[in-house]
């Protein structure tokens, strides 16, 4: 009789190569920018407007020169339409713009190729403070009254303001009524 004889060793097989997902890298995605968005969308709408304003109020303290010292600054026709679309929008935080800005096709359109981050976002807004409050007060204004712009909400900056509403403000109906008419003309 035989003797048993153990099964033949299974040759070892080298691990399979697959190619596998990496999502933690940056893939370039091959796009032609200006065919993200129809025709008749708010952001080129805005760009168009931005492009006809005298943005020299935003270039004045501008230190950096073709063929000096210094990294190239932004242009600021594409941070001016990045807070007008995003104010538009109800957005005015920076943090929030600086995310939209990879995020959101139009964002990304309106930028256009140029980086942005939350930093030099904020400090374009803080430094231009009167002259981009005026330019956005002109073009939504503008646009609204045409009917191409809806505010849904009122948007506030981040800027804290004291109130001075005690707990005796409003006590009395006729000072309610008085402050509610009061708010009702102002939206109107």
């Amino acid at each position: 009789m035989a003797e048993p004889t153990d099964p033949p060793p299974v040759p070892e097989r080298a691990p399979l190569r697959l190619r596998r997902a990496n999502r933690d890298q940056v893939t370039p995605i091959p796009a032609y920018l200006d065919a993200l968005l129809p025709d008749d969308h708010l952001a080129r709408l805005l760009w168009q407007a931005v492009e006809q304003l005298d943005l020299s109020a935003f270039t004045a303290e501008l230190t950096v020169h073709e063929g000096g010292p210094g990294r190239a600054a932004a242009d600021p026709a594409v941070l001016v339409a990045l807070w007008l679309y995003a104010t538009a929008q109800g957005v005015t935080s920076a943090r929030t713009l600086d995310r939209l800005c990879v995020e959101h096709i139009a964002y990304i359109w309106l930028c256009g190729g140029v980086t942005m981050n939350y930093h030099s976002l904020s400090d374009f807004r803080t430094q231009h403070v009167a002259a981009l409050d005026d330019l956005m007060t002109q073009v939504l204004g503008r646009l609204h009254h045409a009917g191409l712009i809806e505010f849904d909400q009122v948007a506030q900056d981040g800027i804290r303001v004291r109130a001075s509403a005690g707990a005796a403000s409003f006590h009395r109906q006729a000072t309610l009524e008085q402050s509610l008419a009061e708010a009702e003309a102002l939206l109107a």
